[in-house]
C-alpha cells in the first residue's frame, strides 16, 4: 500500500490586491519607516494581506499579527477603500479593535497560530515577520503586538504605533 502526501497549494497573495493599491499601501509603509527599503516595505505589506486573509478565514482563531506586520496591518487599515475591496474578496471585513500597549499580554503561541491559520488559508507565511515583540531585527515604528480579539469577529485588538498612524 503507497501512502501520498498531498502538498498544500499555495496561493499567491498578490492576486488579493490591485498592483496599484499594493504600492499605495506599501507606499505608507515606507513613509512610516523613514529609510525602509521599498522590498522590504512591500513584503511587511503583503504578509499583512496574508494575515487579513487568515483572520477573515479564521475568525474565531485568536489571531494577532507579529509587530512587524502590525506595520503593515496599520497601513492597510488606513487604505479604507483597499480594505473594503480586500473584505469583498475574502468575504468578510476584518475589524481593527484599539487597546492600550501592554507587552505583558504577549502570547507565543498567537503568533504561532497566526502563521498557521495564514498556511491554512493557503499563503505561505514568511517567517522573518513572525519575531515575537523583543525581535527588533525588523526594525518598524509598530511598538508592540496585539492582544485576543475584540467585538464583532475582529481578529486582534492594537496597540498604539509611533509611526504617525
Amino acid at each position: 500500500m503507497t501512502t501520498t502526501i498531498e502538498s498544500a497549494v499555495t496561493r499567491d497573495v498578490r492576486d488579493l490586491i490591485h498592483p496599484e493599491d499594493l504600492a499605495a499601501v506599501t507606499a505608507t509603509v515606507q513613509r512610516n519607516n523613514l529609510g525602509m527599503d521599498i522590498a522590504l516595505a512591500e513584503l511587511i505589506t503583503l504578509e499583512a494581506i496574508k494575515f487579513e486573509a487568515a483572520c477573515a478565514a479564521h475568525p474565531d482563531a485568536r489571531l494577532k499579527p507579529s509587530r512587524v506586520v502590525d506595520e503593515g496591518w496599520h497601513a492597510l487599515i488606513l487604505h479604507t477603500r483597499v480594505k473594503a475591496s480586500l473584505a469583498g474578496r475574502l468575504g468578510l471585513f476584518v475589524h481593527h479593535v484599539p487597546e492600550a500597549p501592554d507587552t505583558g499580554r504577549h502570547d507565543p503561541d498567537a503568533l504561532a497560530r497566526s502563521q498557521a491559520a495564514i498556511t491554512a488559508a493557503g499563503y505561505a507565511p514568511e517567517p522573518t515577520m513572525w519575531g515575537g515583540p523583543t525581535d527588533t531585527s525588523i526594525p518598524v515604528a509598530a511598538s508592540c503586538e496585539h492582544s485576543p480579539p475584540g467585538p464583532e469577529g475582529s481578529c486582534s485588538g492594537d496597540c498604539s504605533n509611533t509611526g504617525g498612524n
